[in-house]
């Protein structure tokens, strides 16, 4: 069976958890670090595919999914869904914890469940669109998220998106590359990474042979 990319169907969502799970913030193997290993998808990638199913996508092999792109097209009007629709059954079945003192996760990640959405950033107005990408390491270095962005900012062009948006790690240097590559710029710098943006316009003309996480 060959590897393939398609749009996001319902019975993706299991395969797009685990690899939410086992990738990640520097696009490597991800150690045991969460007793509950649904938390990373349901903070991270869940609620995107949940939400607007026709802008994700998955990369899938004879093992299953094994990378995804997932995305808003509207990050404030995504917030509001988040708030009606995704965090108060969440926040029901997940009460805050104190950290257990065991190396593992979960009571951050609960805590961004709970947590309050900080104010509208500038680069909602001009790039509104928000996206997740991960890919495992059986499908790094093979163009695969390349082909994954293409389609993701094919779909959001359609739309008439004027630009989107990502989060990406300091320490993640290859994603850097990658979306350096794209025409990502960026946007502002944090003390866990930095916000990057892309103009959707008019697409981009560069080549792009890396991956990112």
């Amino acid at each position: 069976m060959s590897t393939y990319l398609r749009p996001y169907h319902p019975a993706d969502l299991a395969g797009i958890y685990r690899v939410c799970l086992l990738v990640d913030a520097v696009g490597g193997a991800r150690p045991a670090r969460f007793h509950n290993g649904d938390l990373p998808g349901h903070v991270y990638a869940g609620p995107y595919a949940v939400a607007d199913p026709g802008l994700a996508f998955v990369v899938a092999d004879e093992r299953g999914v094994g990378g995804y792109v997932v995305a808003t097209a509207d990050t404030l009007r995504f917030r509001q869904w988040l708030d009606e629709h995704w965090w108060p059954v969440l926040r029901e079945q997940y009460p805050r914890r104190a950290d257990p003192g065991d190396g593992t996760r979960d009571h951050v990640l609960i805590e961004d469940i709970h947590a309050t959405p900080g104010a509208p950033r500038p680069w909602f107005a001009t790039h509104p669109a928000q996206l997740h990408i991960k890919l495992a390491d059986r499908l790094q270095g093979r163009g695969w998220g390349r082909r994954l962005m293409e389609a993701l900012c094919a779909a959001l062009r359609e739309r008439g998106v004027p630009g989107a948006h990502l989060g990406v790690a300091a320490g993640n240097r290859r994603a850097i590359a990658f979306y350096d590559a794209l025409g990502f710029t960026q946007a502002h710098e944090h003390d866990w990474g930095h916000t990057l943006v892309l103009d959707l316009v008019r697409p981009t003309a560069k080549e792009v042979t890396d991956t990112p996480d």
